[in-house]
């Protein structure tokens, strides 16, 4: 039982310091996400609005 909460316990951490890092390559400038290879992020998209609305405020 131990085991496979620690494993899950993993995965979380896992899914949350996958997201910060997306987070992080999205708040670059445009042109250093194509001088690394990122594909660049639709600042005008409706919905990356929204979502950046949702997730990027403060906690």
């Amino acid at each position: 039982m131990f085991g496979s909460l620690g494993r899950y316990g993993a995965a979380i951490k896992h899914a949350h310091n996958r997201s910060k890092s997306i987070r992080a390559l999205n708040s670059l400038p445009s042109e250093i996400q194509k001088d690394i290879g990122w594909p660049v992020s639709q600042r005008d998209d409706p919905q990356a609005k929204l979502s950046a609305l949702l997730l990027g405020s403060a906690r």
